[in-house]
């Protein structure tokens, strides 16, 4: 199936700081795109890979697993770690829990993580029926597009494949054991008022990594997409100055050649 216009993968060749991006359940590099490019114009290496399933049509998602979108992540960044001295990786939603993934399994290899609206749970009284009903009902209602901005919208799937639902769910559990062994600098910026993932999820990470570096930013006028929203610019300056921080003399300088 061909891609979404606006949903492909996006790969920038910068200087020796790389920066893995992990976009969220059903959505796209879209929502990564502006935050991407941020970084690429200040001379970063930045990755923001299409996880398996997305991007086309919600058919293709229901035919993968967790199983597919980590080893994607798991690859990309394996791929920045040979290019770059020192890697980040940022995620938002689902793309948080990958991110913590990735620290967890990787320790050192992740010099920091910057989450965005990371999910830990699947929600609502539906989550329990989840192993039946996807044997019933192939969908419900999508999630994409929880944007406060007006005119803003998230190149993402309508409908919700309750298989990859299922697996989500599974993946949240798994994860969520795994926290403390996320020991990495963490930047956690959340949304209040998102209709997707509660605050709640943000709490419980925080509660349960091992992280003693560790930065808390509200998010007041954005929804769940908040790379997307009026918070961007908060998200990608917060996330350039942890950088700078964690890598000092590393970040700087215009990049010069970048790929979509």
């Amino acid at each position: 199936m061909p891609v979404l216009p606006g949903a492909e993968p996006y790969r920038h060749e910068g200087g020796e700081v790389g920066v893995l991006l992990c976009h969220g359940f059903t959505g796209s590099p879209q929502s990564m795109r502006p935050w991407a490019e941020y970084l690429a114009e200040r001379g970063l290496t930045v990755s923001v890979p299409l996880l398996p399933g997305h991007g086309t049509r919600w058919q293709d998602m229901q035919l993968t697993t967790w199983h597919d979108w980590y080893a994607e992540v798991d690859r990309a960044l394996r791929e920045l770690t040979a290019r770059c001295s020192t890697v980040f990786v940022f995620g938002l939603s689902m793309g948080g829990a990958l991110t913590l993934r990735l620290a967890a399994r990787h320790g050192d290899a992740v010099r920091g993580i910057v989450l965005v609206n990371p999910g830990n749970k699947v929600h609502g009284l539906a989550a329990q029926a989840l192993p039946v009903v996807r044997h019933l009902v192939p969908t419900t209602k999508g999630i994409s597009s929880d944007i406060a901005k007006e005119g803003m919208t998230e190149v993402g799937y309508t409908r919700v494949p309750l298989h990859a639902a299922h697996s989500l769910r599974r993946f949240f559990r798994l994860v969520d054991g795994e926290l403390p062994q996320v020991t990495q600098p963490l930047l956690l910026l959340h949304s209040p008022q998102d209709h997707v993932v509660p605050p709640a999820d943000s709490a419980r990470i925080l509660s349960r990594v091992s992280s003693t570096d560790v930065k808390e930013v509200l998010l007041e006028q954005s929804y769940h997409v908040a790379t997307l929203d009026h918070d961007a610019e908060r998200i990608f300056e917060e996330s350039l100055a942890f950088v700078e921080r964690l890598a000092p003399g590393l970040v700087g300088g215009k990049g010069s050649r970048s790929g979509g």
